[in-house]
């Protein structure tokens, strides 16, 4: 889900997927993924004017870390939803993915 409860820990939606918090959560991240491609954007044109200040990179910097934060949060449950591994957080592994076999398809 796009949003975490106490202690900053992922929420997750039990169920088919089709129910109504199922589809509010599709779309918020529907919006924070759009929201995320808008301060992309926003922040290639920033970063090319010389003029820019501290203060303004200082709060892009802050507002890109709030959507990689989002972002990386729709990416980590959409990927326990296609089935990817879990992150052992405890030593570091990243989800492994397979990849499709190209032979035999």
């Amino acid at each position: 889900m796009p949003w975490t409860g106490p202690e900053d820990k992922p929420c997750y939606v039990l169920g088919d997927g089709n129910g109504y918090v199922s589809r509010r959560a599709d779309d918020i991240e529907s919006i924070q993924l759009g929201m995320a491609g808008d301060l992309l954007g926003h922040a290639a044109g920033l970063l090319a004017d010389r003029k820019v200040t501290g203060a303004e990179v200082h709060f892009l910097a802050s507002r890109l870390t709030e959507s990689l934060r989002e972002v990386k949060r729709v990416a980590e449950s959409r990927g326990a939803r296609l089935g990817l591994a879990e992150v052992d957080r405890a030593d570091g592994n990243r989800p492994q993915r397979q990849e499709p076999d190209i032979d035999n398809r």
